[in-house]
């Protein structure tokens, strides 16, 4: 079951995270930010038993509160008796650090015209399961990490780099300059998915279910893929086809490996 996420400003310094799976993708991935955790002692079931125990594994200050005290600092009721406190953590901000910062071949996901923050949400979850090192998108026409993005990813939004930017093509651009293989998907395009070297360093472009890639992002990239369809529909949601030619990429990594 997906939890509840939501991350809003908590006065000047702070932040407020609540929600299981909010809370412990920080933990994981930035322990030392988390200042506090509140929770409603009444809640005594497994989830939150095990919760507890991993977060006294942390030596970060526990605080029990009562279930008024939690709304009025989540803003709802669904914040599943766990509210915490953190700060900022530092992390990839732009593309410079993050070509500067890569210790292995780039997997990165390029989204462009994506406006949905559903699917953005799902986007920077499949991003995170299939170990790539950011997700990429244009600053202006693209879906903000709100709220609603941040519920869908499902903790992704706490690990995975959301790095937007104001130049697409130029940004993209950068990324082959630094050897990186920009590769487009496009339902016109004459090289399949599954005939294409993907275990090198490469950037998967993303269009719009629609629309697809705008004309200068895809005269940008290197080469052009399609997603084999066997059925009667046409296109597959941005977030569905980021997970198959994610996955396709791992898959090819690791059958390199062996």
């Amino acid at each position: 079951m997906c939890s509840t996420f939501l991350e809003v400003v908590f006065m000047t310094h702070f932040k407020v995270l609540y929600g299981f799976h909010a809370i412990t993708a920080r933990l994981r991935c930035s322990p030392l930010s988390i200042k506090e955790i509140l929770y409603n002692p009444t809640r005594r079931d497994r989830r939150m038993r095990d919760f507890l125990q991993t977060v006294q594994s942390y030596s970060i200050r526990l605080i029990d509160v009562n279930d008024e005290r939690l709304y009025s600092l989540a803003g709802t009721k669904k914040h599943q008796g766990v509210v915490a406190r953190a700060t900022d953590f530092l992390r990839v901000q732009n593309l410079t650090d993050l070509l500067n910062t890569l210790l292995r071949p780039a997997l990165l996901l390029v989204l462009d015209r994506v406006t949905d923050p559903n699917n953005l949400g799902a986007c920077l979850r499949v991003a995170d399961a299939a170990g790539a090192q950011a997700v990429i998108a244009p600053r202006d026409h693209s879906a903000s990490l709100n709220s609603i993005a941040a519920k869908v990813a499902s903790g992704a939004s706490e690990t995975m780099p959301y790095i937007t930017v104001t130049n697409l093509a130029r940004s993209l651009r950068e990324l082959k300059d630094a050897g990186v293989w920009v590769i487009g998907t496009a339902a016109d395009a004459q090289n399949s998915l599954y005939a294409t070297e993907l275990s090198g360093s490469i950037a998967l472009i993303m269009g719009s279910e629609g629309e697809g890639m705008r004309r200068l992002t895809r005269e940008t990239c290197d080469d052009l893929i399609y997603i084999p369809m066997m059925g009667r529909v046409s296109s597959l949601n941005v977030s569905v086809a980021s997970g198959i030619c994610l996955f396709e990429a791992v898959r090819q990594r690791i059958n390199t490996k062996n």
